[in-house]
């Protein structure tokens, strides 16, 4: 087997072709989840502790002065960005939590599946094993 010819059989099974479906939906539903935080949430946020963007709070690290961007201040050195930390960390506890609520749904919906298997499975009455079909043949031929 060549190699192009693994390459294909590995690069076509299902499990591959999910999760390179799975990253490029990941990847979009990441960028919606960080224009929801970023667009929606955070302004509203920002607003309540002052009226600036909650991403460019920060504190200089090098006496830098507090008015200026964040992107500013970290051209004239360090600085503790807590605003751009709790931005992106909001942005992962909502993807979580969407993540969650839909592994959440998929466990039940394969929970349901399961259960309406069983109970067809169990509904439908078991074929009678072949023995014992022959030995009721050769009790009612007996009888006769």
């Amino acid at each position: 087997m060549t190699m192009m010819q693994e390459f294909k059989e590995f690069a076509m099974k299902g499990n591959v072709v999910d999760l390179a479906v799975g990253v490029i939906i990941g990847g979009a539903f990441g960028k919606i989840v960080d224009s929801l935080v970023a667009d929606i949430i955070m302004p509203p946020i920002g607003k309540l502790f002052g009226g600036l963007d909650f991403a460019n709070y920060y504190i200089g690290l090098n006496g830098q002065d507090p008015h200026l961007s964040l992107i500013e201040a970290k051209k004239l050195g360090a600085v503790w960005a807590y605003g751009n930390f709790a931005t992106i960390l909001l942005n992962f506890v909502i993807l979580a939590f969407v993540i969650f609520q839909m592994v959440r749904l998929m466990n039940k919906a394969r929970t349901l599946s399961t259960k309406e298997a069983a109970a067809e499975a169990a509904a439908a009455p078991a074929p009678t094993p072949e023995d014992i079909v022959l030995l009721r043949e050769i009790r009612d031929s007996l009888k006769k």
